[in-house]
């Protein structure tokens, strides 16, 4: 069976104002981060997923209130699992966020896993590449006409299915070896990423803009569908406003 994923795209000018819209839990986690790099990272991905769920199970995204009822709760391994009134959403979840823009893919099917990752097409280090990347995904990089381009999209689909694997980069990113297919659609590449102890994790990729996103499963899924179009992505400019002012404004006095 092929599983239906959507997904979302986000920046910082769509994080609501205020903390109404985070649950009690999430104003404490927010307070605790010393820097704002963190909690930009926390508000911006937070926001996109809190707004992701809420189109997936029909509730309304501008209301800070409906916002505060959904929770983006944490497995053992660190997986996230979304909530609704402190109740299992029914949906499989990831979410990425780099340069501040996120992004939130979910999916309803049952029994599927799914990971996603964001990157911005920038150039990486021989060492990185040596470091990181298995001997024939080097290869590739050598041979690419663009290798920035393929360095970051083997680099992403790898964080991808770690997410689903939910090792995230405890696990050796050499663990896993991604292969791209010739399948495009609606903008959308094929790939596919073999983890060393056998099977396939499917998944797909797209450039847009400066941007490389890769979302992978457990299972097969079709290309992700975007809850709006346009998605807003491919227009996105990459920031870094965090560096504007690096302390958190929002950070608790003498927490640590």
């Amino acid at each position: 069976m092929t599983g239906e994923v959507r997904w979302l795209s986000r920046g910082l000018d769509h994080v609501p104002d205020g903390v109404e819209w985070l649950s009690p839990a999430e104003v404490d986690r927010l307070g605790r981060m010393r820097y704002a790099k963190r909690s930009s990272e926390f508000l911006v991905s937070r926001a996109t997923a809190k707004q992701t769920i809420a189109m997936a199970v029909g509730l309304p995204t501008d209301d800070p209130h409906v916002l505060r009822r959904i929770e983006v709760r944490h497995r053992p391994t660190g997986a996230p699992a979304p909530f609704v009134d402190g109740e299992p959403a029914g949906l499989a979840m990831s979410s990425t966020d780099r340069a501040d823009r996120a992004v939130c893919v979910v999916t309803p099917t049952a029994g599927v896993a799914v990971g996603c990752d964001l990157e911005l097409v920038e150039e990486r280090t021989p060492g990185f590449v040596a470091s990181y990347l298995t001997p024939a995904e080097q290869q590739v990089v050598a041979a690419a006409p663009t290798p920035a381009l393929t360095a970051n999209l083997l680099w992403s689909a790898k964080e991808s299915a770690l997410k689903v694997l939910e090792t995230g980069l405890r696990r050796d990113t050499r663990s896993v070896e991604v292969r791209f297919g010739d399948e495009v659609v609606s903008g959308w590449s094929a790939l596919q990423v073999h983890p060393a102890e056998g099977g396939v994790f499917p998944g797909w990729w797209r450039q847009s803009g400066q941007f490389l996103l890769s979302v992978v499963a457990s299972a097969a899924i079709a290309p992700p569908v975007a809850f709006e179009e346009p998605d807003g992505l491919g227009t996105a400019a990459p920031t870094h406003r965090w560096m504007e002012a690096p302390i958190n404004p929002a950070r608790t006095p003498g927490s640590t």
